[in-house]
């Protein structure tokens, strides 16, 4: 994993937005899908300008997403940070299979369904001694934006993105709903008391205001339908 500019931050405040320092980018992504509506790759859609130091909404009802408009006062946001502080490595399960290992933590799973394909990629791992399998495998795990999945192999080690340091805002059409923000490259997250989470390459923040993983997301943006209108203005 390549490593981000030291200024690079995203801070969790309490019961409000993200602060976001250090001029990270801020760009648009969307979901590709094939024939089946399986997900299949992502697409760059567009940058967003923003300055050295922006207000990323937490609560989704901001009437200037993707930046905070203050409305998380008025709503009376709780944003209580409910994740916990364990690494990925206390969070996840092991699952063998032939030559590789592919590593599952449940709880990160922002619901993009990269892992779909073929059975499921629980169920593809036990076939990698095919080596189309093994490249699908590879392929699945590392398009999960989430990082909810990490594989290793026995002549590689671990399998991980080149990712450059950035905010992504995921739209997924094929839902018609808009994902959570999509941190990329090791960009450092901290905790509205000041306490730093696990600085991985991937990972998914909340964005609707409904995950019960806060500052994590769970899904919970599709059943709650939301949807950023600034998509359609860009």
């Amino acid at each position: 994993m390549r490593r981000p500019p030291e200024r690079m931050r995203i801070s969790v405040t309490e019961d409000g937005p993200y602060l976001v320092s250090g001029g990270v980018p801020l760009v648009r992504v969307e979901i590709i899908t094939n024939g089946e509506g399986e997900s299949i790759g992502w697409r760059q859609t567009g940058a967003v300008e923003a300055s050295d130091r922006y207000r990323l909404c937490r609560c989704g009802h901001s009437a200037e997403k993707p930046f905070c408009d203050m409305t998380h006062v008025l709503e009376g946001f709780d944003g209580t940070e409910t994740a916990g502080h364990e690494s990925y490595a206390e969070q996840s399960m092991p699952i063998e299979g032939p030559g590789v290992q592919l590593h599952d933590a449940r709880r990160l799973c922002a619901e993009a369904r990269f892992c779909d394909r073929a059975g499921g990629l629980w169920n593809l791992i036990e076939r990698c001694d095919d080596p189309d399998a093994r490249v699908l495998a590879e392929e699945q795990a590392t398009l999960c934006p989430s990082g909810r999945y990490v594989l290793a192999d026995e002549s590689k080690g671990i399998h991980e993105p080149d990712l450059e340091p950035s905010i992504a805002l995921i739209e997924d059409p094929h839902l018609g709903v808009s994902g959570p923000l999509w941190v990329r490259g090791g960009i450092r997250i901290v905790d509205a008391d000041g306490v730093d989470y696990e600085t991985r390459n991937r990972v998914t923040l909340c964005r609707c205001g409904s995950s019960a993983n806060k500052p994590f997301c769970d899904g919970s943006h599709i059943t709650a339908g939301f949807r950023d209108p600034s998509v359609d203005e860009a």
